[in-house]
Protein backbone atom coordinates (compact mmCIF):
# COMPACT_ATOMS: atom_id res chain seq x y z
CA UNK A 1 0.00 0.00 0.00
CA UNK A 2 2.99 2.36 0.51
CA UNK A 3 3.19 3.07 -3.22
CA UNK A 4 -0.33 4.53 -3.18
CA UNK A 5 0.78 7.37 -0.91
CA UNK A 6 3.44 8.37 -3.43
CA UNK A 7 0.94 9.15 -6.17
CA UNK A 8 0.07 12.68 -7.22
CA UNK A 9 -3.56 13.80 -7.34
CA UNK A 10 -3.55 13.47 -11.13
CA UNK A 11 -2.02 9.96 -10.99
CA UNK A 12 -4.41 8.78 -8.27
CA UNK A 13 -7.41 10.19 -10.15
CA UNK A 14 -6.40 8.38 -13.32
CA UNK A 15 -5.58 5.16 -11.43
CA UNK A 16 -9.02 5.11 -9.79
CA UNK A 17 -10.66 5.71 -13.16
CA UNK A 18 -8.78 2.75 -14.65
CA UNK A 19 -9.62 0.53 -11.69
CA UNK A 20 -5.96 -0.03 -10.72
CA UNK A 21 -7.01 0.26 -7.06
CA UNK A 22 -10.11 1.29 -5.13
CA UNK A 23 -10.88 4.46 -3.20
CA UNK A 24 -10.92 2.36 -0.01
CA UNK A 25 -7.41 0.99 -0.69
CA UNK A 26 -6.11 4.47 -1.43
CA UNK A 27 -7.69 5.91 1.72
CA UNK A 28 -6.56 3.03 3.94
CA UNK A 29 -2.97 3.56 2.76
CA UNK A 30 -3.16 7.22 3.77
CA UNK A 31 -4.85 6.45 7.10
CA UNK A 32 -1.93 4.14 7.92
CA UNK A 33 0.58 6.78 6.85
CA UNK A 34 -1.09 9.36 9.11
CA UNK A 35 -0.96 6.95 12.05
CA UNK A 36 2.69 6.06 11.42
CA UNK A 37 3.77 9.72 11.23
CA UNK A 38 2.15 11.00 14.44
CA UNK A 39 5.57 12.13 15.62
CA UNK A 40 5.35 15.05 13.18
CA UNK A 41 2.23 16.33 15.01
CA UNK A 42 0.84 17.40 11.63
CA UNK A 43 -2.78 16.64 12.61
CA UNK A 44 -4.92 17.96 15.45
CA UNK A 45 -7.81 15.59 14.65
CA UNK A 46 -7.53 12.37 12.63
CA UNK A 47 -10.73 11.13 10.95
CA UNK A 48 -9.94 7.59 9.70
CA UNK A 49 -13.48 6.19 10.11
CA UNK A 50 -15.09 9.15 8.36
CA UNK A 51 -12.49 8.88 5.59
CA UNK A 52 -13.34 5.23 4.98
CA UNK A 53 -17.09 6.01 4.88
CA UNK A 54 -16.44 8.76 2.33
CA UNK A 55 -14.15 6.44 0.34
CA UNK A 56 -16.85 3.75 0.17
CA UNK A 57 -19.36 6.33 -1.12
CA UNK A 58 -16.78 7.49 -3.68
CA UNK A 59 -16.18 3.93 -4.81
CA UNK A 60 -19.88 3.56 -5.58
CA UNK A 61 -19.95 6.82 -7.54
CA UNK A 62 -16.87 5.80 -9.54
CA UNK A 63 -18.42 2.38 -10.22
CA UNK A 64 -21.63 3.96 -11.53
CA UNK A 65 -19.94 6.66 -13.63
CA UNK A 66 -20.76 9.59 -11.36
CA UNK A 67 -17.23 10.50 -10.26
CA UNK A 68 -16.43 14.09 -9.32
CA UNK A 69 -13.19 15.92 -10.06
CA UNK A 70 -11.58 14.71 -6.81
CA UNK A 71 -13.54 11.49 -6.36
CA UNK A 72 -12.00 9.19 -3.75
CA UNK A 73 -8.84 11.29 -3.26
CA UNK A 74 -7.60 11.62 0.37
CA UNK A 75 -6.92 15.21 1.40
CA UNK A 76 -5.93 16.90 4.66
CA UNK A 77 -7.95 19.94 5.81
CA UNK A 78 -6.38 22.81 7.75
CA UNK A 79 -8.12 23.10 11.13
CA UNK A 80 -9.22 26.63 10.28
CA UNK A 81 -12.00 25.33 8.00
CA UNK A 82 -15.25 24.58 9.80
CA UNK A 83 -16.25 20.97 9.19
CA UNK A 84 -19.75 19.84 10.11
CA UNK A 85 -19.69 17.36 12.97
CA UNK A 86 -15.86 17.38 13.26
CA UNK A 87 -13.91 19.29 15.93
CA UNK A 88 -12.60 22.64 14.64
CA UNK A 89 -10.13 24.47 16.88
CA UNK A 90 -8.03 26.98 14.87
CA UNK A 91 -5.26 25.44 17.06
CA UNK A 92 -6.51 27.55 19.99
CA UNK A 93 -7.45 26.57 23.54
CA UNK A 94 -10.34 29.05 23.35
CA UNK A 95 -12.13 26.84 20.76
CA UNK A 96 -11.78 23.64 22.78
CA UNK A 97 -14.73 21.36 22.09
CA UNK A 98 -16.18 23.43 19.21
CA UNK A 99 -17.91 21.10 16.74
CA UNK A 100 -19.49 23.20 13.96
CA UNK A 101 -23.07 22.43 12.87
CA UNK A 102 -22.16 23.68 9.37
CA UNK A 103 -19.53 23.18 6.65
CA UNK A 104 -17.26 25.87 5.19
CA UNK A 105 -17.96 26.59 1.52
CA UNK A 106 -14.49 25.44 0.41
CA UNK A 107 -14.72 22.07 2.18
CA UNK A 108 -18.30 21.68 0.98
CA UNK A 109 -17.04 22.22 -2.58
CA UNK A 110 -14.31 19.61 -2.04
CA UNK A 111 -16.87 17.15 -0.66
CA UNK A 112 -19.10 17.79 -3.66
CA UNK A 113 -16.12 16.96 -5.89
CA UNK A 114 -15.73 13.63 -4.05
CA UNK A 115 -12.68 14.39 -1.87
CA UNK A 116 -12.02 12.24 1.21
CA UNK A 117 -10.92 13.94 4.48
CA UNK A 118 -8.21 12.07 6.42
CA UNK A 119 -8.05 14.68 9.19
CA UNK A 120 -7.70 18.30 10.35
CA UNK A 121 -4.15 19.65 10.24
CA UNK A 122 -2.25 21.63 12.83
CA UNK A 123 -1.45 25.32 12.36
CA UNK A 124 -0.26 28.41 14.16
CA UNK A 125 -2.98 29.55 16.56
CA UNK A 126 -5.64 31.44 14.59
CA UNK A 127 -3.16 31.31 11.67
CA UNK A 128 -0.88 33.81 13.42
CA UNK A 129 2.72 32.75 12.89
CA UNK A 130 5.44 31.75 10.44
CA UNK A 131 6.71 28.58 12.13
CA UNK A 132 3.69 26.53 13.32
CA UNK A 133 5.08 26.81 16.84
CA UNK A 134 2.23 28.89 18.30
CA UNK A 135 -0.36 26.07 18.20
CA UNK A 136 -2.04 25.16 21.49
CA UNK A 137 -1.56 21.54 20.42
CA UNK A 138 2.22 21.81 20.09
CA UNK A 139 4.50 22.56 17.18
CA UNK A 140 4.66 20.61 13.93
CA UNK A 141 7.91 19.04 12.75
CA UNK A 142 9.05 19.42 9.17
CA UNK A 143 9.70 15.94 7.68
CA UNK A 144 12.93 17.35 6.17
CA UNK A 145 16.26 17.35 8.05
CA UNK A 146 19.53 19.14 7.44
CA UNK A 147 22.21 16.91 5.98
CA UNK A 148 24.07 15.28 8.89
CA UNK A 149 21.91 17.03 11.50
CA UNK A 150 18.83 15.35 12.96
CA UNK A 151 17.50 18.38 14.84
CA UNK A 152 13.79 18.89 14.04
CA UNK A 153 12.98 21.87 11.82
CA UNK A 154 9.92 24.10 11.60
CA UNK A 155 7.58 23.46 8.63
CA UNK A 156 6.76 27.16 8.27
CA UNK A 157 3.43 28.70 9.08
CA UNK A 158 0.68 29.13 9.53
CA UNK A 159 -0.27 26.18 7.28
CA UNK A 160 2.62 24.08 8.58
CA UNK A 161 0.56 21.00 9.40
CA UNK A 162 -0.85 20.93 5.87
CA UNK A 163 2.61 21.43 4.32
CA UNK A 164 4.18 18.72 6.49
CA UNK A 165 1.31 16.31 5.71
CA UNK A 166 1.71 16.74 1.95
CA UNK A 167 5.52 16.53 2.08
CA UNK A 168 5.41 13.40 4.25
CA UNK A 169 2.86 11.75 1.92
CA UNK A 170 0.04 11.70 4.52
CA UNK A 171 -2.44 13.19 2.04
CA UNK A 172 -2.43 13.69 -1.72
CA UNK A 173 -3.02 17.39 -1.08
CA UNK A 174 -4.22 19.73 1.64
CA UNK A 175 -6.08 22.98 2.10
CA UNK A 176 -4.25 25.99 3.46
CA UNK A 177 -5.08 29.61 4.12
CA UNK A 178 -2.81 32.53 3.29
CA UNK A 179 -3.01 35.91 5.01
CA UNK A 180 0.56 37.13 4.52
CA UNK A 181 2.30 34.05 3.14
CA UNK A 182 0.84 31.20 5.18
CA UNK A 183 0.50 28.87 2.17
CA UNK A 184 3.57 29.90 0.19
CA UNK A 185 6.20 30.08 2.96
CA UNK A 186 5.48 26.62 4.46
CA UNK A 187 5.29 25.19 0.94
CA UNK A 188 8.83 26.50 0.33
CA UNK A 189 10.08 25.12 3.67
CA UNK A 190 8.59 21.66 2.98
CA UNK A 191 9.47 21.32 -0.72
CA UNK A 192 5.90 21.34 -2.08
CA UNK A 193 3.68 23.59 -4.23
CA UNK A 194 1.53 26.19 -2.47
CA UNK A 195 -0.96 28.42 -4.30
CA UNK A 196 -2.61 31.53 -2.87
CA UNK A 197 -5.38 32.45 -5.32
CA UNK A 198 -6.59 35.98 -5.98
CA UNK A 199 -8.50 37.41 -3.02
CA UNK A 200 -12.14 36.49 -3.68
CA UNK A 201 -11.44 33.45 -5.88
CA UNK A 202 -12.31 31.05 -3.00
CA UNK A 203 -15.05 31.73 -0.48
CA UNK A 204 -14.05 32.70 3.06
CA UNK A 205 -17.41 31.58 4.48
CA UNK A 206 -16.89 29.06 7.28
CA UNK A 207 -13.15 29.74 7.61
CA UNK A 208 -12.19 30.98 11.09
CA UNK A 209 -11.24 34.61 10.43
CA UNK A 210 -7.86 36.18 11.13
CA UNK A 211 -7.72 39.29 8.88
CA UNK A 212 -10.79 39.46 6.68
CA UNK A 213 -9.36 41.67 3.91
CA UNK A 214 -6.35 39.36 3.49
CA UNK A 215 -7.39 35.75 4.28
CA UNK A 216 -7.64 33.47 1.25
CA UNK A 217 -7.93 29.69 0.96
CA UNK A 218 -5.76 27.75 -1.46
CA UNK A 219 -4.36 24.30 -2.31
CA UNK A 220 -1.10 22.74 -1.11
CA UNK A 221 0.06 19.90 -3.34
CA UNK A 222 3.11 18.08 -4.67
CA UNK A 223 2.81 19.35 -8.26
CA UNK A 224 1.53 22.41 -10.09
CA UNK A 225 -0.94 20.22 -12.02
CA UNK A 226 -2.37 18.98 -8.72
CA UNK A 227 -2.75 22.57 -7.52
CA UNK A 228 -4.67 23.41 -10.70
CA UNK A 229 -6.98 20.40 -10.24
CA UNK A 230 -7.61 21.15 -6.58
CA UNK A 231 -8.19 24.88 -7.09
CA UNK A 232 -10.81 24.09 -9.73
CA UNK A 233 -12.79 22.18 -7.10
CA UNK A 234 -12.28 24.72 -4.28
CA UNK A 235 -13.09 27.94 -6.17
CA UNK A 236 -16.36 29.54 -7.16
CA UNK A 237 -18.70 32.38 -6.32
CA UNK A 238 -20.46 32.14 -2.97
CA UNK A 239 -23.39 34.46 -2.19
CA UNK A 240 -22.76 33.84 1.53
CA UNK A 241 -19.42 35.69 1.24
CA UNK A 242 -19.73 39.34 0.19
CA UNK A 243 -16.07 39.37 -0.89
CA UNK A 244 -16.44 36.32 -3.15
CA UNK A 245 -15.92 37.25 -6.81
CA UNK A 246 -18.90 36.50 -9.10
CA UNK A 247 -16.69 35.04 -11.81
CA UNK A 248 -16.75 31.67 -13.60
CA UNK A 249 -14.11 29.11 -12.62
CA UNK A 250 -11.81 28.33 -15.56
CA UNK A 251 -10.41 24.87 -16.30
CA UNK A 252 -7.08 25.54 -14.62
CA UNK A 253 -5.62 22.17 -15.56
CA UNK A 254 -6.30 22.86 -19.23
CA UNK A 255 -4.22 26.05 -18.95
CA UNK A 256 -1.02 23.99 -18.46
CA UNK A 257 0.01 24.12 -22.11
CA UNK A 258 3.77 24.12 -21.47
CA UNK A 259 4.19 27.12 -23.79
CA UNK A 260 5.31 30.43 -22.26
CA UNK A 261 7.08 31.83 -25.32
CA UNK A 262 6.77 35.60 -25.53
CA UNK A 263 5.62 36.09 -21.94
CA UNK A 264 7.40 38.79 -19.94
CA UNK A 265 8.61 37.93 -16.44
CA UNK A 266 9.15 40.83 -14.04
CA UNK A 267 12.21 40.72 -11.76
CA UNK A 268 11.72 43.33 -9.00
CA UNK A 269 14.94 45.02 -7.93
CA UNK A 270 13.51 45.70 -4.44
CA UNK A 271 13.43 41.95 -3.73
CA UNK A 272 17.25 41.95 -3.59
CA UNK A 273 17.70 43.47 -0.13
CA UNK A 274 21.15 44.01 1.29
CA UNK A 275 22.36 40.79 2.88
CA UNK A 276 20.14 38.47 0.80
CA UNK A 277 21.55 34.96 1.31
CA UNK A 278 23.73 33.82 -1.58
CA UNK A 279 21.86 30.51 -1.93
CA UNK A 280 18.54 32.38 -2.25
CA UNK A 281 19.99 34.73 -4.87
CA UNK A 282 21.48 31.75 -6.75
CA UNK A 283 18.23 29.79 -6.94
CA UNK A 284 16.46 32.96 -8.11
CA UNK A 285 19.00 33.37 -10.91
CA UNK A 286 18.43 29.74 -11.90
CA UNK A 287 14.68 30.38 -12.03
CA UNK A 288 15.21 33.38 -14.31
CA UNK A 289 17.40 31.24 -16.60
CA UNK A 290 14.82 28.41 -16.74
CA UNK A 291 12.06 30.78 -17.86
CA UNK A 292 14.34 32.51 -20.35
CA UNK A 293 15.31 29.13 -21.84
CA UNK A 294 11.59 28.35 -22.23
CA UNK A 295 11.08 31.46 -24.35
CA UNK A 296 10.00 34.02 -21.74
CA UNK A 297 11.66 37.42 -21.47
CA UNK A 298 12.99 38.59 -18.07
CA UNK A 299 12.32 42.31 -17.45
CA UNK A 300 13.68 44.27 -14.50
CA UNK A 301 10.86 46.14 -12.75
CA UNK A 302 10.48 48.36 -9.72
CA UNK A 303 8.00 47.95 -6.88
CA UNK A 304 9.10 51.06 -4.96
CA UNK A 305 6.83 50.74 -1.93
CA UNK A 306 7.96 47.17 -1.10
CA UNK A 307 9.97 48.39 1.90
CA UNK A 308 6.73 49.53 3.55
CA UNK A 309 4.91 46.22 3.07
CA UNK A 310 5.86 44.51 6.36
CA UNK A 311 5.06 47.47 8.65
CA UNK A 312 1.82 48.03 6.71
CA UNK A 313 0.84 44.38 7.06
CA UNK A 314 1.63 44.28 10.78
CA UNK A 315 -0.74 47.18 11.35
CA UNK A 316 -3.60 46.11 9.05
CA UNK A 317 -3.62 42.39 9.96
CA UNK A 318 -3.54 42.82 13.79
CA UNK A 319 -6.20 45.53 13.55
CA UNK A 320 -8.54 43.15 11.73
CA UNK A 321 -7.57 40.32 14.09
CA UNK A 322 -8.44 42.46 17.10
CA UNK A 323 -11.92 43.02 15.66
CA UNK A 324 -12.46 39.41 14.52
CA UNK A 325 -11.30 37.82 17.77
CA UNK A 326 -13.60 39.98 19.93
CA UNK A 327 -16.28 37.28 19.42
CA UNK A 328 -14.37 34.77 21.59
CA UNK A 329 -15.77 35.70 24.97
CA UNK A 330 -16.79 32.40 26.59
CA UNK A 331 -20.51 33.06 26.16
CA UNK A 332 -21.62 31.10 23.11
CA UNK A 333 -19.07 28.36 22.39
CA UNK A 334 -15.60 27.09 23.20
CA UNK A 335 -13.73 27.67 26.43
CA UNK A 336 -15.35 29.42 29.40
CA UNK A 337 -13.52 30.33 32.62
CA UNK A 338 -16.06 31.42 35.22
CA UNK A 339 -15.58 34.78 36.96
CA UNK A 340 -17.18 36.84 39.68
CA UNK A 341 -18.80 39.14 37.10
CA UNK A 342 -19.46 39.03 33.35
CA UNK A 343 -16.43 41.26 32.68
CA UNK A 344 -14.31 39.05 34.93
CA UNK A 345 -15.44 35.98 32.95
CA UNK A 346 -14.47 37.71 29.70
CA UNK A 347 -11.03 38.58 31.05
CA UNK A 348 -10.30 35.15 32.50
CA UNK A 349 -11.58 33.27 29.44
CA UNK A 350 -9.53 35.32 26.96
CA UNK A 351 -6.43 35.25 29.19
CA UNK A 352 -6.59 31.46 29.47
CA UNK A 353 -7.80 30.79 25.93
CA UNK A 354 -5.38 32.83 23.79
CA UNK A 355 -1.67 32.13 23.41
CA UNK A 356 1.11 34.74 23.61
CA UNK A 357 1.32 35.53 19.87
CA UNK A 358 -2.45 35.97 19.53
CA UNK A 359 -2.50 38.25 22.59
CA UNK A 360 0.39 40.27 21.12
CA UNK A 361 -1.45 40.83 17.84
CA UNK A 362 -4.77 41.63 19.51
CA UNK A 363 -3.03 44.25 21.67
CA UNK A 364 -1.23 45.76 18.66
CA UNK A 365 -4.48 45.81 16.68
CA UNK A 366 -6.50 47.37 19.49
CA UNK A 367 -3.82 50.03 19.96
CA UNK A 368 -3.67 51.08 16.28
CA UNK A 369 -7.47 51.31 16.14
CA UNK A 370 -7.80 53.32 19.35
CA UNK A 371 -8.78 56.98 19.54
CA UNK A 372 -5.80 59.22 18.88
CA UNK A 373 -3.81 56.52 17.07
CA UNK A 374 -6.19 55.47 14.27
CA UNK A 375 -5.05 58.22 11.89
CA UNK A 376 -1.39 57.93 12.82
CA UNK A 377 -1.24 54.16 12.21
CA UNK A 378 -4.24 52.39 10.68
CA UNK A 379 -5.34 55.11 8.24
CA UNK A 380 -1.74 55.62 7.10
CA UNK A 381 -1.26 51.87 6.63
CA UNK A 382 -4.36 51.70 4.43
CA UNK A 383 -2.96 54.50 2.24
CA UNK A 384 0.35 52.64 1.93
CA UNK A 385 -1.54 49.46 1.05
CA UNK A 386 -3.11 51.33 -1.87
CA UNK A 387 0.32 52.48 -3.03
CA UNK A 388 1.73 48.92 -2.81
CA UNK A 389 -1.18 47.60 -4.89
CA UNK A 390 -0.58 50.45 -7.34
CA UNK A 391 3.05 49.36 -7.80
CA UNK A 392 1.87 45.93 -8.92
CA UNK A 393 -0.78 47.41 -11.20
CA UNK A 394 1.86 49.53 -12.94
CA UNK A 395 4.24 46.56 -13.21
CA UNK A 396 1.59 44.36 -14.82
CA UNK A 397 1.18 46.90 -17.62
CA UNK A 398 4.54 45.68 -18.95
CA UNK A 399 4.93 42.10 -17.61
CA UNK A 400 2.74 38.97 -17.40
CA UNK A 401 4.05 37.46 -14.16
CA UNK A 402 6.62 38.40 -11.50
CA UNK A 403 9.32 36.04 -10.20
CA UNK A 404 10.81 36.36 -6.69
CA UNK A 405 12.16 34.12 -3.92
CA UNK A 406 9.43 32.75 -1.62
CA UNK A 407 11.26 33.05 1.70
CA UNK A 408 14.54 34.64 2.84
CA UNK A 409 15.87 31.33 4.19
CA UNK A 410 15.32 27.58 4.29
CA UNK A 411 13.57 25.92 7.25
CA UNK A 412 15.23 26.61 10.61
CA UNK A 413 15.39 24.50 13.81
CA UNK A 414 12.47 24.37 16.22
CA UNK A 415 12.81 27.05 18.87
CA UNK A 416 15.21 29.20 16.86
CA UNK A 417 14.09 32.83 16.35
CA UNK A 418 11.03 32.21 18.55
CA UNK A 419 12.07 34.75 21.21
CA UNK A 420 12.30 37.56 18.63
CA UNK A 421 8.92 38.34 17.02
CA UNK A 422 10.45 40.88 14.61
CA UNK A 423 12.83 38.26 13.18
CA UNK A 424 9.90 35.85 12.85
CA UNK A 425 7.85 38.50 11.00
CA UNK A 426 10.70 38.94 8.49
CA UNK A 427 9.99 35.41 7.22
CA UNK A 428 7.09 36.97 5.31
CA UNK A 429 9.09 39.73 3.63
CA UNK A 430 8.66 38.32 0.09
CA UNK A 431 5.05 37.11 0.43
CA UNK A 432 3.30 39.96 2.27
CA UNK A 433 3.23 42.48 -0.64
CA UNK A 434 1.26 40.01 -2.80
CA UNK A 435 -1.29 39.54 -0.02
CA UNK A 436 -1.73 43.27 0.57
CA UNK A 437 -2.45 43.68 -3.16
CA UNK A 438 -4.86 40.70 -3.21
CA UNK A 439 -2.92 39.03 -6.05
CA UNK A 440 -2.44 35.32 -6.81
CA UNK A 441 0.94 33.84 -5.87
CA UNK A 442 2.42 30.37 -6.06
CA UNK A 443 5.53 28.83 -4.51
CA UNK A 444 7.27 26.08 -6.47
CA UNK A 445 10.17 23.97 -5.12
CA UNK A 446 13.29 24.98 -7.07
CA UNK A 447 16.21 23.12 -5.50
CA UNK A 448 18.10 22.30 -2.33
CA UNK A 449 20.46 24.50 -0.34
CA UNK A 450 23.93 23.41 0.79
CA UNK A 451 22.44 21.63 3.80
CA UNK A 452 20.00 19.59 1.71
CA UNK A 453 16.88 21.62 2.50
CA UNK A 454 14.30 22.75 -0.09
CA UNK A 455 14.13 26.30 -1.41
CA UNK A 456 11.12 27.76 -3.22
CA UNK A 457 10.55 30.37 -5.90
CA UNK A 458 7.42 32.52 -5.99
CA UNK A 459 5.48 33.60 -9.05
CA UNK A 460 2.96 36.45 -8.76
CA UNK A 461 0.17 36.97 -11.28
CA UNK A 462 -2.44 39.49 -12.34
CA UNK A 463 -5.77 39.49 -10.47
CA UNK A 464 -7.85 36.43 -11.42
CA UNK A 465 -5.24 35.28 -13.93
CA UNK A 466 -4.35 32.05 -12.17
CA UNK A 467 -4.29 30.38 -15.59
CA UNK A 468 -1.16 32.26 -16.74
CA UNK A 469 0.37 31.92 -13.27
CA UNK A 470 -0.11 28.14 -13.29
CA UNK A 471 1.12 27.83 -16.88
CA UNK A 472 4.42 29.55 -16.02
CA UNK A 473 4.72 27.64 -12.73
CA UNK A 474 4.27 24.34 -14.58
CA UNK A 475 7.11 25.19 -16.98
CA UNK A 476 9.36 26.25 -14.09
CA UNK A 477 8.55 23.06 -12.16
CA UNK A 478 9.51 20.90 -15.14
CA UNK A 479 12.78 22.81 -15.57
CA UNK A 480 13.64 22.51 -11.86
CA UNK A 481 13.14 18.72 -11.89
CA UNK A 482 12.79 18.75 -8.12
CA UNK A 483 12.61 15.09 -7.10
CA UNK A 484 14.23 15.16 -3.66
CA UNK A 485 12.32 13.55 -0.80
CA UNK A 486 12.33 14.24 2.94
CA UNK A 487 13.89 11.76 5.34
CA UNK A 488 11.75 8.67 5.93
CA UNK A 489 9.74 8.95 2.71
CA UNK A 490 10.51 5.91 0.61
CA UNK A 491 11.60 6.41 -2.97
Amino acid sequence: MTALTRLTIAEARDGLARGDFTAMELTEAHNRAVEAARGLNAFITETPELAMEQAAASHERIRTGRAGALEGLPLAIKDLFCTEGVLTTAASHILDGFVPPYESTVTANLKKAGAVMVGKTNLDEFAMGSSNMTSHYGGVENPWRKRGDNRPLVPGGSSGGSAAAVAARLGLGATGTDTGGSIRQPAAFCGIVGLKPTYGRCSRWGIVAFASSLDQAGPMTRTVRDAAIMLGAMAGHDPKDSTSAPLPVPDFEKALSGDIRGLKVGIPREYRPEGLAEEIAAVWERGIAWLKDAGAEPVEISLPHTKYALPTYYIVAPAEASSNLARYDGVRYGLRVEGATLDDMYRKTRAAGFGAEVKRRVLIGTYVLSAGYYDAYYAKAQKLRTLIAGDFKTAFESVDVILTPTAPSAAFPLGEKMDDPITMYLNDVFTVPTSLAGLPGISVPAGLNGEGLPLGLQLIGRPFDEETLLRVADVMEKAAEFKALPAGVEA
